[in-house]
This record gives C-alpha cells, sequence and structure tokens, in this order.
C-alpha cells in the first residue's frame, strides 16, 4: 500500500516521502496518527498545497526538541532509593523514577522518551541515561542514585 508520509517517520521516510507499507501499517497506526494519508492523486494535490505548512510545523517542532537538549545537556539529576550495605538498591530505578526527577528540575520530558537500554538501575552509583526527544535529536543526562 503505498503512502504520503506527513510527518518524518524514523526507519520509514522523511516528509513527503511516498513509501510502500504493509496495509495493516498504514490503516492501524499511520493514518489514525496523521503521520500517513494514502497515495492517490486527490491526497497527492492536497499534499503539495500544504507542504510549506507542514514543513514549517516539523521545523517548529526539531527547534523545540533541540531547546529542550540545551536544557538538559549537562544537567546532573541525584535520585534517593532505599539500598543495601553492598550498594544494591530495594528495588530499581526506572525512567519513571528519572522523568519524574527531570520534570521537578523544570524540563518537560516524557517517561518514553528515556532511553535505558540496559534497563532499570539497580546499584548505587553514577549512570548515563539517553533521551530521544526527536527522530533527529537525542540528549544524555547524567543520574546519580544514593542511598537514603
Amino acid at each position: 500500500m503505498e503512502i504520503i508520509l506527513l510527518k518524518k517517520v524514523e526507519n520509514l521516510g522523511a516528509l513527503g516521502s511516498v513509501v510502500n507499507v504493509r496495509p495493516g501499517f498504514a490503516r492501524n497506526f499511520l493514518i489514525p496518527q496523521g503521520k500517513a494519508k494514502m497515495a492517490t492523486k486527490a491526497n497527492m494535490a492536497e499534499f503539495e498545497a500544504r507542504r510549506a505548512e507542514l514543513e514549517a510545523e516539523a521545523a517548529e517542532v526539531l527547534a523545540a526538541a533541540e531547546a529542550r537538549k540545551a536544557q538538559l545537556e549537562g544537567m546532573v539529576l541525584t535520585i534517593k532509593a532505599k539500598a543495601g550495605n553492598e550498594g544494591k538498591l530495594f528495588g530499581s530505578v526506572s525512567n519513571h523514577e528519572v522523568a519524574d526527577a527531570i520534570n521537578a528540575a523544570g524540563v518537560a520530558v516524557e517517561r518514553r522518551e528515556i532511553r535505558m537500554p540496559d534497563g532499570a538501575l539497580r546499584h548505587l552509583g553514577e549512570f548515563e541515561v539517553g533521551l530521544h526527544l526527536h527522530t533527529e535529536v537525542n540528549a544524555t543526562v547524567k543520574v546519580v542514585v544514593e542511598a537514603e
């Protein structure tokens, strides 16, 4: 099924690309979320008429993500958790706690933007946590886990 992308979609294409995807992916995800339209002649003409508006909107979203990245660079978060004598936590520090700490510091971040490929933090110490703010913008914050 051919579709026109109305927004940049990671691992698929950029704004305005005509790509071929599976029908279920288009019907159930891309079209309902407003990321794509069917590639008909009428939709192609409508897209070309709105192209400048969509590109300006995409640039605005990218600029906002860059501004949030500038606020996050060099940020050091301290999270207190209960721990045993050997430095192992009773529980863990997940992306939910990290998102709450960043939001408390004054930068709006959603929990789904936090990337912790090794899973939740289960020991005391300093850790680098990645944030995926936009398809083109990634940031890193330092998280220090201390005992209560």
